[in-house]
Protein backbone atom coordinates (compact mmCIF):
# COMPACT_ATOMS: atom_id res chain seq x y z
CA UNK A 1 0.00 0.00 0.00
CA UNK A 2 2.95 1.98 0.87
CA UNK A 3 4.55 1.42 -2.24
CA UNK A 4 1.77 2.09 -4.38
CA UNK A 5 1.56 5.67 -2.69
CA UNK A 6 5.25 6.55 -2.69
CA UNK A 7 4.58 5.48 -6.41
CA UNK A 8 1.80 7.91 -7.01
CA UNK A 9 3.37 10.85 -4.99
CA UNK A 10 6.63 10.60 -7.10
CA UNK A 11 4.10 10.35 -10.29
CA UNK A 12 2.22 13.69 -9.35
CA UNK A 13 5.95 15.25 -8.62
CA UNK A 14 7.50 14.45 -11.98
CA UNK A 15 3.67 15.74 -13.51
CA UNK A 16 3.98 19.18 -12.35
CA UNK A 17 7.36 19.38 -13.12
CA UNK A 18 6.48 18.46 -16.68
CA UNK A 19 3.77 21.34 -16.61
CA UNK A 20 5.36 24.38 -15.16
CA UNK A 21 3.65 27.20 -15.75
CA UNK A 22 5.46 29.85 -17.84
CA UNK A 23 5.42 33.46 -17.99
CA UNK A 24 4.37 35.04 -21.44
CA UNK A 25 3.81 38.80 -22.31
CA UNK A 26 1.38 39.25 -25.12
CA UNK A 27 2.31 42.84 -27.17
CA UNK A 28 -0.66 43.81 -29.70
CA UNK A 29 0.06 47.59 -30.37
CA UNK A 30 -2.32 47.67 -33.82
CA UNK A 31 -5.56 49.85 -33.15
CA UNK A 32 -7.59 47.74 -35.55
CA UNK A 33 -9.65 44.89 -33.46
CA UNK A 34 -9.75 42.35 -36.12
CA UNK A 35 -5.61 42.21 -35.87
CA UNK A 36 -6.31 41.80 -32.13
CA UNK A 37 -8.67 38.44 -32.29
CA UNK A 38 -6.62 36.22 -33.29
CA UNK A 39 -3.88 36.78 -30.48
CA UNK A 40 -6.77 37.00 -27.94
CA UNK A 41 -8.14 33.86 -28.38
CA UNK A 42 -4.73 32.07 -28.50
CA UNK A 43 -3.48 34.44 -25.00
CA UNK A 44 -6.75 33.29 -23.11
CA UNK A 45 -5.88 29.22 -24.04
CA UNK A 46 -2.33 30.28 -22.32
CA UNK A 47 -4.50 31.60 -19.82
CA UNK A 48 -6.90 28.80 -19.06
CA UNK A 49 -3.77 26.11 -19.56
CA UNK A 50 -2.45 27.96 -16.43
CA UNK A 51 0.09 30.10 -17.64
CA UNK A 52 0.91 33.63 -16.38
CA UNK A 53 -0.11 36.40 -19.27
CA UNK A 54 0.71 39.73 -19.16
CA UNK A 55 -0.99 41.33 -22.49
CA UNK A 56 -0.48 45.18 -23.62
CA UNK A 57 -3.02 46.07 -26.11
CA UNK A 58 -5.93 48.51 -26.78
CA UNK A 59 -8.71 46.20 -25.76
CA UNK A 60 -8.86 45.07 -22.32
CA UNK A 61 -11.37 42.42 -20.94
CA UNK A 62 -14.50 43.37 -19.93
CA UNK A 63 -14.58 40.48 -17.42
CA UNK A 64 -11.57 39.29 -15.22
CA UNK A 65 -9.88 36.32 -16.42
CA UNK A 66 -7.54 34.39 -14.27
CA UNK A 67 -3.77 33.92 -14.73
CA UNK A 68 -4.77 37.14 -17.45
CA UNK A 69 -3.57 40.32 -17.00
CA UNK A 70 -3.99 43.55 -19.00
CA UNK A 71 -1.41 46.42 -19.11
CA UNK A 72 -4.00 48.45 -21.03
CA UNK A 73 -3.01 51.52 -23.52
CA UNK A 74 -6.42 51.83 -24.76
CA UNK A 75 -7.12 56.15 -25.87
CA UNK A 76 -3.48 56.11 -26.71
CA UNK A 77 -3.85 56.25 -30.43
CA UNK A 78 -7.22 56.06 -32.28
CA UNK A 79 -8.70 52.93 -32.42
CA UNK A 80 -9.80 51.19 -36.33
CA UNK A 81 -13.37 50.09 -34.73
CA UNK A 82 -16.29 51.17 -37.02
CA UNK A 83 -14.49 55.07 -37.89
CA UNK A 84 -13.82 53.80 -41.82
CA UNK A 85 -16.29 55.68 -44.29
CA UNK A 86 -16.77 54.11 -47.65
CA UNK A 87 -14.56 56.48 -49.24
CA UNK A 88 -11.59 56.11 -47.08
CA UNK A 89 -11.64 52.78 -47.64
CA UNK A 90 -10.71 53.11 -51.84
CA UNK A 91 -7.99 54.91 -50.16
CA UNK A 92 -6.39 51.97 -48.94
CA UNK A 93 -4.83 50.13 -52.28
CA UNK A 94 -1.34 48.64 -52.09
CA UNK A 95 -0.14 51.99 -53.11
CA UNK A 96 -0.67 53.20 -49.64
CA UNK A 97 2.38 50.62 -47.86
CA UNK A 98 4.18 53.56 -48.08
CA UNK A 99 1.83 55.46 -45.81
CA UNK A 100 0.63 52.47 -43.43
CA UNK A 101 4.38 51.73 -42.56
CA UNK A 102 5.55 55.07 -42.41
CA UNK A 103 2.66 57.05 -40.86
CA UNK A 104 0.71 53.69 -38.96
CA UNK A 105 4.10 51.73 -38.22
CA UNK A 106 6.48 54.36 -36.87
CA UNK A 107 3.18 55.36 -35.04
CA UNK A 108 2.49 52.11 -33.29
CA UNK A 109 6.59 52.33 -32.99
CA UNK A 110 5.98 55.43 -31.02
CA UNK A 111 3.63 53.93 -28.39
CA UNK A 112 6.76 52.71 -27.01
CA UNK A 113 7.26 55.55 -24.79
CA UNK A 114 3.64 54.59 -22.95
CA UNK A 115 4.12 54.43 -19.47
CA UNK A 116 2.54 50.67 -19.47
CA UNK A 117 5.41 49.95 -22.17
CA UNK A 118 8.10 51.67 -20.00
CA UNK A 119 7.08 50.32 -16.86
CA UNK A 120 7.59 46.73 -18.71
CA UNK A 121 10.40 47.71 -19.88
CA UNK A 122 12.42 47.98 -16.90
CA UNK A 123 11.63 44.33 -15.99
CA UNK A 124 14.89 42.33 -15.17
CA UNK A 125 15.95 39.74 -17.83
CA UNK A 126 14.11 36.48 -17.93
CA UNK A 127 10.83 37.59 -16.35
CA UNK A 128 9.25 36.30 -19.28
CA UNK A 129 9.68 32.24 -20.35
CA UNK A 130 8.01 33.97 -24.00
CA UNK A 131 7.11 36.96 -25.84
CA UNK A 132 4.00 36.64 -28.16
CA UNK A 133 3.74 39.63 -30.27
CA UNK A 134 1.83 40.78 -34.01
CA UNK A 135 3.84 40.44 -36.45
CA UNK A 136 2.65 42.80 -39.67
CA UNK A 137 4.34 46.28 -39.98
CA UNK A 138 5.38 47.16 -36.76
CA UNK A 139 8.63 45.17 -36.06
CA UNK A 140 10.34 47.21 -33.69
CA UNK A 141 8.07 45.24 -31.00
CA UNK A 142 10.42 42.14 -32.32
CA UNK A 143 13.33 43.73 -29.98
CA UNK A 144 11.30 42.42 -26.67
CA UNK A 145 13.18 39.00 -27.56
CA UNK A 146 16.55 40.61 -27.43
CA UNK A 147 15.70 42.87 -24.22
CA UNK A 148 14.13 39.80 -22.20
CA UNK A 149 16.87 37.11 -23.37
CA UNK A 150 13.85 35.10 -24.85
CA UNK A 151 12.18 33.62 -27.63
CA UNK A 152 9.59 35.64 -29.57
CA UNK A 153 6.70 33.65 -30.61
CA UNK A 154 5.09 35.84 -33.62
CA UNK A 155 1.18 35.70 -34.60
CA UNK A 156 -0.29 37.10 -38.21
CA UNK A 157 -3.58 38.12 -38.38
CA UNK A 158 -3.84 37.29 -41.97
CA UNK A 159 -2.63 34.43 -43.82
CA UNK A 160 1.40 34.17 -45.13
CA UNK A 161 2.77 37.85 -46.03
CA UNK A 162 5.01 38.24 -49.08
CA UNK A 163 8.28 39.68 -46.97
CA UNK A 164 8.12 36.86 -44.71
CA UNK A 165 8.93 33.81 -46.70
CA UNK A 166 12.63 34.39 -46.89
CA UNK A 167 13.57 35.12 -43.40
CA UNK A 168 12.16 31.85 -41.84
CA UNK A 169 13.28 30.04 -44.57
CA UNK A 170 11.12 29.64 -47.13
CA UNK A 171 10.77 30.01 -50.95
CA UNK A 172 8.42 32.23 -52.45
CA UNK A 173 7.50 30.74 -55.77
CA UNK A 174 5.40 33.07 -57.53
CA UNK A 175 4.74 30.31 -60.29
CA UNK A 176 2.30 28.72 -58.31
CA UNK A 177 1.88 30.87 -54.90
CA UNK A 178 -0.03 34.67 -55.36
CA UNK A 179 1.53 37.30 -53.45
CA UNK A 180 -1.09 38.72 -50.70
CA UNK A 181 -2.04 41.33 -53.37
CA UNK A 182 -2.96 38.73 -56.09
CA UNK A 183 -6.15 37.52 -56.89
CA UNK A 184 -4.57 34.43 -59.04
CA UNK A 185 -5.06 30.79 -58.59
CA UNK A 186 -2.24 28.37 -58.68
CA UNK A 187 -2.63 27.32 -61.82
CA UNK A 188 -1.62 30.90 -63.71
CA UNK A 189 -0.70 31.21 -67.18
CA UNK A 190 2.63 33.58 -68.47
CA UNK A 191 1.02 36.63 -67.68
CA UNK A 192 -0.37 36.17 -64.41
CA UNK A 193 2.73 34.34 -63.51
CA UNK A 194 4.49 37.51 -65.01
CA UNK A 195 2.63 40.01 -62.90
CA UNK A 196 2.92 37.93 -59.83
CA UNK A 197 6.47 37.86 -60.11
CA UNK A 198 6.29 41.95 -60.26
CA UNK A 199 4.09 42.37 -57.57
CA UNK A 200 5.89 39.90 -55.30
CA UNK A 201 9.28 41.55 -55.55
CA UNK A 202 7.77 45.03 -55.70
CA UNK A 203 5.76 44.67 -51.95
CA UNK A 204 9.02 42.93 -50.30
CA UNK A 205 11.39 45.83 -51.45
CA UNK A 206 8.93 48.52 -50.64
CA UNK A 207 8.19 46.76 -46.60
CA UNK A 208 11.91 45.96 -46.48
CA UNK A 209 12.77 49.51 -47.14
CA UNK A 210 10.31 51.45 -45.38
CA UNK A 211 10.25 49.36 -42.10
CA UNK A 212 14.45 49.70 -41.66
CA UNK A 213 13.11 53.22 -40.19
CA UNK A 214 12.09 51.73 -37.30
CA UNK A 215 15.79 50.54 -36.29
CA UNK A 216 15.41 54.56 -34.49
CA UNK A 217 12.79 52.72 -32.29
CA UNK A 218 15.03 50.15 -31.42
CA UNK A 219 18.13 52.02 -30.81
CA UNK A 220 15.94 54.45 -28.69
CA UNK A 221 13.98 52.01 -26.43
CA UNK A 222 15.69 48.52 -26.36
CA UNK A 223 19.72 50.11 -26.84
CA UNK A 224 20.09 47.89 -29.70
CA UNK A 225 22.34 48.94 -32.51
CA UNK A 226 21.45 46.57 -35.82
CA UNK A 227 22.63 46.79 -39.17
CA UNK A 228 19.20 46.02 -40.12
CA UNK A 229 15.74 45.46 -38.42
CA UNK A 230 15.59 42.10 -40.46
CA UNK A 231 18.16 40.84 -37.89
CA UNK A 232 15.11 40.65 -34.95
CA UNK A 233 13.69 37.79 -37.10
CA UNK A 234 16.67 35.92 -35.76
CA UNK A 235 14.91 35.46 -32.58
CA UNK A 236 11.42 35.01 -33.96
CA UNK A 237 11.67 31.64 -32.80
CA UNK A 238 7.78 30.33 -34.20
CA UNK A 239 5.18 31.89 -36.88
CA UNK A 240 1.54 30.92 -35.64
CA UNK A 241 -0.55 32.13 -38.95
CA UNK A 242 -3.82 32.59 -39.18
CA UNK A 243 -4.14 30.31 -42.31
CA UNK A 244 -5.26 27.10 -43.38
CA UNK A 245 -4.50 24.32 -46.34
CA UNK A 246 -8.28 24.04 -46.95
CA UNK A 247 -8.74 27.72 -47.95
CA UNK A 248 -5.70 29.22 -49.43
CA UNK A 249 -3.03 27.67 -51.98
CA UNK A 250 -0.94 24.34 -51.12
CA UNK A 251 2.80 25.42 -50.47
CA UNK A 252 6.09 23.62 -48.10
CA UNK A 253 7.06 25.62 -45.30
CA UNK A 254 9.17 25.11 -42.52
CA UNK A 255 8.53 23.73 -39.28
CA UNK A 256 8.67 26.86 -37.26
CA UNK A 257 5.38 28.05 -39.19
CA UNK A 258 2.32 26.74 -37.60
CA UNK A 259 -1.31 27.49 -39.34
CA UNK A 260 -3.62 27.97 -36.99
CA UNK A 261 -6.68 29.27 -39.34
CA UNK A 262 -10.23 29.60 -37.50
CA UNK A 263 -8.71 29.89 -34.27
CA UNK A 264 -11.54 32.37 -33.43
CA UNK A 265 -14.74 30.40 -34.81
CA UNK A 266 -15.61 29.16 -31.72
CA UNK A 267 -17.06 32.18 -30.28
CA UNK A 268 -18.82 31.78 -26.76
CA UNK A 269 -20.96 34.74 -27.38
CA UNK A 270 -24.65 34.03 -27.73
CA UNK A 271 -27.63 35.01 -29.83
CA UNK A 272 -30.26 37.22 -27.52
CA UNK A 273 -33.09 35.87 -26.90
CA UNK A 274 -34.99 38.78 -29.14
CA UNK A 275 -32.37 38.04 -31.74
CA UNK A 276 -32.92 34.30 -31.42
CA UNK A 277 -36.45 34.46 -31.70
CA UNK A 278 -35.96 36.20 -34.99
CA UNK A 279 -33.82 34.00 -36.32
CA UNK A 280 -36.20 30.85 -35.86
CA UNK A 281 -38.81 32.50 -37.30
CA UNK A 282 -37.22 33.28 -40.03
CA UNK A 283 -38.26 30.43 -41.78
CA UNK A 284 -37.05 31.14 -45.45
CA UNK A 285 -33.99 31.77 -44.65
CA UNK A 286 -31.74 34.68 -43.37
CA UNK A 287 -29.27 36.59 -45.36
CA UNK A 288 -26.51 38.31 -42.57
CA UNK A 289 -25.13 41.42 -43.88
CA UNK A 290 -21.62 42.51 -42.77
CA UNK A 291 -18.45 44.96 -43.81
CA UNK A 292 -16.73 43.78 -40.65
CA UNK A 293 -15.45 45.98 -37.50
CA UNK A 294 -13.89 48.70 -39.88
CA UNK A 295 -16.14 49.90 -42.60
CA UNK A 296 -19.25 51.49 -41.81
CA UNK A 297 -22.39 50.02 -44.63
CA UNK A 298 -24.14 53.44 -43.94
CA UNK A 299 -22.13 55.46 -45.04
CA UNK A 300 -21.83 54.23 -48.60
CA UNK A 301 -23.16 56.42 -51.78
CA UNK A 302 -26.74 56.80 -51.69
CA UNK A 303 -27.16 55.01 -55.17
CA UNK A 304 -25.01 52.28 -53.68
CA UNK A 305 -27.48 52.22 -50.27
CA UNK A 306 -30.61 52.47 -52.60
CA UNK A 307 -29.56 49.12 -54.71
CA UNK A 308 -29.36 47.41 -51.61
CA UNK A 309 -32.59 48.09 -50.68
CA UNK A 310 -34.53 47.35 -53.59
CA UNK A 311 -32.65 44.09 -53.31
CA UNK A 312 -33.84 43.13 -50.12
CA UNK A 313 -37.71 43.83 -51.02
CA UNK A 314 -36.34 41.51 -54.18
CA UNK A 315 -35.58 39.03 -52.01
CA UNK A 316 -38.64 39.12 -49.91
CA UNK A 317 -40.27 36.54 -47.55
CA UNK A 318 -36.02 35.98 -46.99
CA UNK A 319 -35.27 38.20 -44.34
CA UNK A 320 -31.93 40.37 -44.06
CA UNK A 321 -30.09 40.84 -40.91
CA UNK A 322 -27.33 43.60 -41.02
CA UNK A 323 -24.72 45.25 -38.68
CA UNK A 324 -24.94 49.00 -39.08
CA UNK A 325 -22.53 51.10 -36.75
CA UNK A 326 -25.01 54.30 -36.75
CA UNK A 327 -28.83 52.91 -38.05
CA UNK A 328 -29.00 56.71 -37.93
CA UNK A 329 -27.18 57.48 -40.91
CA UNK A 330 -29.37 55.02 -43.28
CA UNK A 331 -32.63 56.22 -45.48
CA UNK A 332 -35.75 56.59 -43.74
CA UNK A 333 -37.28 53.89 -45.99
CA UNK A 334 -36.04 50.17 -44.50
CA UNK A 335 -37.73 47.36 -46.00
CA UNK A 336 -39.84 45.49 -43.13
CA UNK A 337 -37.74 42.31 -43.73
CA UNK A 338 -34.69 43.85 -42.34
CA UNK A 339 -33.19 43.87 -39.32
CA UNK A 340 -30.31 46.07 -37.74
CA UNK A 341 -28.15 46.34 -35.28
CA UNK A 342 -24.92 48.16 -33.91
CA UNK A 343 -23.36 44.55 -32.75
CA UNK A 344 -24.33 41.10 -33.49
CA UNK A 345 -22.74 37.63 -32.07
CA UNK A 346 -21.45 36.97 -35.51
CA UNK A 347 -20.41 33.15 -35.09
CA UNK A 348 -23.69 32.40 -33.08
CA UNK A 349 -25.60 34.10 -36.26
CA UNK A 350 -23.68 32.25 -38.84
CA UNK A 351 -24.00 28.83 -36.69
CA UNK A 352 -27.73 29.36 -37.24
CA UNK A 353 -29.71 27.26 -39.59
CA UNK A 354 -32.01 29.65 -40.82
CA UNK A 355 -28.41 32.05 -41.52
CA UNK A 356 -28.38 30.99 -45.65
CA UNK A 357 -25.58 33.20 -46.74
CA UNK A 358 -23.53 36.31 -45.51
CA UNK A 359 -22.96 39.76 -47.35
CA UNK A 360 -19.43 40.61 -46.69
CA UNK A 361 -16.84 42.88 -47.54
CA UNK A 362 -14.28 39.30 -47.81
CA UNK A 363 -11.86 40.26 -44.17
CA UNK A 364 -9.73 36.59 -43.54
CA UNK A 365 -11.55 36.29 -40.09
CA UNK A 366 -15.25 37.14 -40.71
CA UNK A 367 -15.36 34.79 -44.32
CA UNK A 368 -13.02 31.76 -41.90
CA UNK A 369 -15.88 32.37 -39.36
CA UNK A 370 -18.88 31.88 -42.48
CA UNK A 371 -16.66 28.44 -44.15
CA UNK A 372 -16.16 27.29 -40.62
CA UNK A 373 -20.04 26.74 -40.50
CA UNK A 374 -20.78 26.25 -44.19
CA UNK A 375 -22.07 29.58 -45.25
CA UNK A 376 -21.94 30.54 -48.74
CA UNK A 377 -20.71 33.96 -49.54
CA UNK A 378 -22.01 37.03 -51.75
CA UNK A 379 -18.40 39.47 -51.62
CA UNK A 380 -17.81 43.17 -51.77
CA UNK A 381 -14.02 43.25 -51.83
CA UNK A 382 -12.99 46.94 -51.05
CA UNK A 383 -9.43 46.86 -50.08
CA UNK A 384 -6.01 44.90 -49.18
CA UNK A 385 -6.66 40.89 -49.23
CA UNK A 386 -10.10 41.19 -49.32
CA UNK A 387 -10.15 41.03 -53.64
CA UNK A 388 -7.56 38.01 -53.61
CA UNK A 389 -9.65 36.25 -50.50
CA UNK A 390 -13.15 36.47 -52.63
CA UNK A 391 -11.73 35.33 -55.78
CA UNK A 392 -10.10 32.27 -54.02
CA UNK A 393 -13.47 31.67 -52.59
CA UNK A 394 -15.25 32.05 -55.74
CA UNK A 395 -12.88 29.52 -57.50
CA UNK A 396 -13.88 27.48 -54.70
CA UNK A 397 -17.97 27.45 -55.86
CA UNK A 398 -18.67 29.02 -52.13
CA UNK A 399 -19.01 32.76 -53.13
CA UNK A 400 -19.91 35.28 -55.57
CA UNK A 401 -18.04 38.66 -56.14
CA UNK A 402 -19.70 41.80 -57.22
CA UNK A 403 -17.67 45.23 -57.33
CA UNK A 404 -19.17 48.17 -55.04
CA UNK A 405 -18.57 50.54 -57.35
CA UNK A 406 -20.92 48.91 -60.00
CA UNK A 407 -23.50 46.79 -58.70
CA UNK A 408 -26.88 47.76 -58.72
CA UNK A 409 -29.85 45.90 -57.50
CA UNK A 410 -30.43 43.47 -60.10
CA UNK A 411 -26.82 41.91 -59.99
CA UNK A 412 -27.28 41.76 -56.05
CA UNK A 413 -30.88 40.42 -56.18
CA UNK A 414 -29.32 37.45 -58.75
CA UNK A 415 -26.23 36.93 -56.94
CA UNK A 416 -28.33 36.10 -53.42
CA UNK A 417 -30.81 34.04 -55.37
CA UNK A 418 -27.63 32.28 -57.08
CA UNK A 419 -26.62 31.35 -53.55
CA UNK A 420 -29.97 30.45 -52.13
CA UNK A 421 -31.28 28.92 -55.07
CA UNK A 422 -28.12 26.46 -56.59
CA UNK A 423 -27.63 23.72 -54.30
CA UNK A 424 -23.66 23.62 -55.25
CA UNK A 425 -22.99 26.73 -53.09
CA UNK A 426 -24.10 25.18 -50.33
CA UNK A 427 -22.93 21.72 -50.75
CA UNK A 428 -19.15 23.10 -51.38
CA UNK A 429 -19.55 25.38 -48.15
CA UNK A 430 -20.31 22.38 -46.26
CA UNK A 431 -17.26 20.65 -48.26
CA UNK A 432 -15.03 23.16 -47.45
CA UNK A 433 -16.39 23.52 -43.74
CA UNK A 434 -15.14 19.66 -43.54
CA UNK A 435 -11.77 20.03 -44.27
CA UNK A 436 -11.43 23.48 -42.69
CA UNK A 437 -12.58 21.57 -39.17
CA UNK A 438 -10.56 18.22 -39.41
CA UNK A 439 -8.34 18.70 -37.17
CA UNK A 440 -6.23 16.30 -35.15
CA UNK A 441 -6.15 19.44 -32.32
CA UNK A 442 -8.30 22.54 -32.03
CA UNK A 443 -6.49 25.79 -33.42
CA UNK A 444 -6.25 27.19 -29.95
CA UNK A 445 -4.86 23.80 -28.62
CA UNK A 446 -2.37 23.87 -31.36
CA UNK A 447 -0.77 27.28 -30.54
CA UNK A 448 -0.92 26.69 -26.94
CA UNK A 449 1.03 23.22 -27.53
CA UNK A 450 3.63 25.15 -29.69
CA UNK A 451 3.87 27.94 -27.64
CA UNK A 452 4.69 25.75 -24.80
CA UNK A 453 7.28 24.08 -27.12
CA UNK A 454 9.27 27.00 -28.00
CA UNK A 455 8.86 27.87 -24.13
CA UNK A 456 10.65 23.74 -23.61
CA UNK A 457 13.21 23.97 -26.25
CA UNK A 458 13.85 27.67 -27.35
CA UNK A 459 14.46 28.47 -30.73
CA UNK A 460 15.08 24.69 -32.12
CA UNK A 461 12.63 24.62 -34.85
CA UNK A 462 14.74 27.61 -37.05
CA UNK A 463 15.59 26.60 -40.26
CA UNK A 464 19.42 26.74 -41.37
CA UNK A 465 18.77 28.33 -44.61
CA UNK A 466 18.10 31.75 -42.64
CA UNK A 467 21.90 31.35 -42.02
CA UNK A 468 22.62 31.35 -45.73
CA UNK A 469 23.30 34.58 -48.04
CA UNK A 470 21.07 34.64 -50.74
CA UNK A 471 23.31 33.44 -53.54
CA UNK A 472 24.65 30.48 -50.76
CA UNK A 473 20.71 29.28 -50.92
CA UNK A 474 20.22 29.44 -54.20
CA UNK A 475 23.51 27.75 -55.07
CA UNK A 476 25.02 30.46 -57.25
CA UNK A 477 28.65 30.04 -55.96
CA UNK A 478 27.81 25.67 -56.28
CA UNK A 479 26.36 27.32 -60.05
CA UNK A 480 29.37 29.47 -61.16
CA UNK A 481 31.95 27.07 -59.86
CA UNK A 482 30.50 24.26 -62.53
CA UNK A 483 30.42 26.80 -65.21
CA UNK A 484 33.40 28.54 -64.89
CA UNK A 485 34.63 24.65 -64.60
CA UNK A 486 33.28 23.63 -67.52
CA UNK A 487 34.54 26.58 -69.29
CA UNK A 488 38.51 25.85 -68.39
CA UNK A 489 37.68 22.16 -69.33
CA UNK A 490 36.89 23.30 -72.50
CA UNK A 491 39.79 26.12 -72.76
CA UNK A 492 42.22 23.39 -71.93
CA UNK A 493 40.21 20.66 -74.38
CA UNK A 494 40.67 23.19 -76.98
CA UNK A 495 44.05 23.76 -76.23
CA UNK A 496 45.08 20.10 -76.35
CA UNK A 497 42.86 19.33 -79.52
CA UNK A 498 44.95 22.27 -80.90
CA UNK A 499 48.06 20.80 -79.70
CA UNK A 500 47.37 17.49 -81.31
CA UNK A 501 46.40 19.15 -84.46
CA UNK A 502 49.62 21.11 -84.68
CA UNK A 503 51.78 17.95 -83.62
CA UNK A 504 49.41 15.63 -85.94
CA UNK A 505 50.11 18.12 -88.97
CA UNK A 506 53.58 18.65 -88.71
CA UNK A 507 54.17 15.13 -88.35
CA UNK A 508 52.25 14.53 -91.35
CA UNK A 509 54.35 17.70 -93.29
CA UNK A 510 57.64 16.09 -92.19
CA UNK A 511 56.46 12.79 -93.94
CA UNK A 512 55.38 13.69 -96.82
CA UNK A 513 58.09 15.65 -97.25
CA UNK A 514 60.55 12.47 -96.65
CA UNK A 515 58.63 10.67 -99.20
CA UNK A 516 59.12 13.98 -101.80
CA UNK A 517 62.68 13.79 -100.87
CA UNK A 518 63.11 9.64 -101.54
CA UNK A 519 61.09 10.04 -104.70
CA UNK A 520 63.67 12.93 -106.36
CA UNK A 521 66.59 10.86 -105.08
CA UNK A 522 65.22 8.08 -107.13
Amino acid sequence: MWSIKINLFILILIYIDCSVALNILGIFPLPGRSHYTVGEEILKGLAEKGHKVDVISHFPQKKEIPNFTDYTIAGSIPLSVNNMTFQESQMTGDASMEHIINKLGEQTCDLLEHSQFKNILKKPKKSYDVIVVEVFFANCYLAFGQHFDVPVVGVLSSKMLDWLYTPFGNEFNPAYIGTILSSFSQQMNFIERLKNTYIYYLTTYKFNYYVEKQLYHVEKYFGLKLTSIKKLYDDVALLLVNSHHSIVELKPQTPDIIDIGGVHVHSKAELTPDLKNWLDESKDGCVYISFGSMVRIETLPAEQLKAFYETFENIAPVRVLMKIADPKLLPSNLPKNVKTSTWLPQVAVLKHENTKAFVTHGGLLGTQESIAWGVPLIGFPLFGDQHANLENYARKKIAVVLQIKSFNSEKLTNAIKKVLNEPEYRINAKKISNIFMDRPMSPKDTAVYWIEYIGRHGNSLKSPATKLSWWQLYLLDVYGFVFCSIIILLYISKKIINLLYKLFSSRKYESKNSKTSLKKKQ
